[in-house]
């Protein structure tokens, strides 16, 4: 058997590779993280052509090894391809497919490489369409688009929110957290927003149709006896 040597770096199978991001620095920058991705999976629930994943590594070695070449956003959405769970995004398992969006969560630590090393990381060599950052403390705001192999400013709204073309959503400023809005404005709910929006409606036709059911009384009318 051949052994190999000490200065050989090993390739590891595919499938093989973990993660291996640190723990977030504030649980501000955790919550902002789930925020992100329970949100999007809800709205895009039907959806089998996406995969989000947060604080993961993504591997992106030309030569196929885990020891060079990877980096790991907070947050980041690869389109036309197959929804399921993975334990990290390795590029040469996925047909060569780097994220569609990227957006680092800022903090006293990273901010400084965020908007410097890995912005023109993502620029050249990942040639990612859209990088945003925010900064959970400071609300500091800010995205990219890559035209013509670079990245220029995202131009706010009105509302100081920033349009994505890829997500084909909003993503713009709620109570000190970065949220998604659709085209038409609307806050793309969490599950329990959305389950207590579902309650507020059966509780408002439960009293419109009690107030329609007082009404018929008032005039004579037996409830029972329609329809």
């Amino acid at each position: 058997m051949v052994q190999s040597t000490p200065s050989e770096i090993p390739v590891f199978p595919a499938g093989d590779l973990l993660s291996e991001e640190p723990q977030l620095e504030t649980y501000r920058h955790l919550k902002q993280l789930i925020l992100l991705l329970t949100c999007l999976e809800r709205l895009w629930g039907s959806r089998q052509d996406f995969f989000a994943g947060g604080n993961m590594s993504i591997y992106y070695s030309t030569r196929q090894r885990k020891s060079e070449d990877v980096r790991g956003p907070d947050f980041f959405v690869v389109l036309n391809t197959e929804r399921k769970e993975r334990k990290s995004w390795v590029v040469w398992e996925e047909d060569g497919k780097y994220p569609n969006l990227i957006l680092e969560v800022l903090s006293d630590s990273t901010a400084q490489t965020d908007r410097g090393l890995k912005k023109q990381l993502y620029q050249d060599i990942f040639r990612t369409p859209e990088y945003f950052w925010f900064d959970p403390y400071k609300l500091e705001f800010k995205g990219f688009k890559l035209i013509y192999r670079h990245y220029e400013e995202i131009e706010p709204n009105e509302r100081g929110w920033l349009w994505s073309e890829e997500l084909q959503l909003y993503l713009g400023i709620l109570g000190e957290q970065l949220r998604f809005f659709t085209l038409e404005g609307e806050l793309v709910p969490t599950p329990e927003e959305a389950e207590a929006q579902e309650r507020q409606r059966a509780e408002n036709a439960e009293a419109k149709a009690e107030r329609l059911r007082q009404k018929l009384l008032e005039m004579g009318v037996n409830p029972e006896e329609l329809g």
